[in-house]
């Protein structure tokens, strides 16, 4: 876990644009956007991936979604619409091995993702 980026974000190790905190939730603007608004969603408690969760997780997944919600409210997108993407393990396109959620706003998405 020392090599967990987004623990060294919650740590204050590295610096990071932080957007929403909760005792539970971190949230902080993305280095590499891919849309207007690309905020990450991360759980201060460490999960390597969605698969690895166990049940005693799900209130803590859950509030990673309200979370997100509550940001697209507060960046003033919501009514327009948004995206929230969670990606798993390396084909699924997870780059850092730390549960997170990915909100994507300020544009129009478009389906099929890629």
């Amino acid at each position: 876990m020392s090599d967990d980026l987004f623990l060294k974000i919650i740590s204050r190790e590295i610096p990071a644009d932080i957007v929403y905190e909760t005792n539970r939730v971190l949230a902080f603007r993305d280095i590499n956007p891919q849309a207007p608004v690309h905020i990450l969603v991360i759980p201060k408690q460490h999960i390597r991936t969605l698969d690895e969760a166990e049940p005693s997780h799900a209130e803590l997944i859950g509030e990673l979604f309200l979370a997100a919600a509550n940001i697209a409210r507060q960046e003033g997108f919501n009514k327009e619409g948004y995206r929230v993407v969670m990606n798993c393990n390396q084909a699924g396109g997870q780059m850092v091995y730390h549960i997170h959620v990915h909100l994507l706003g300020g544009r129009q998405m478009h389906w099929p993702p890629g």
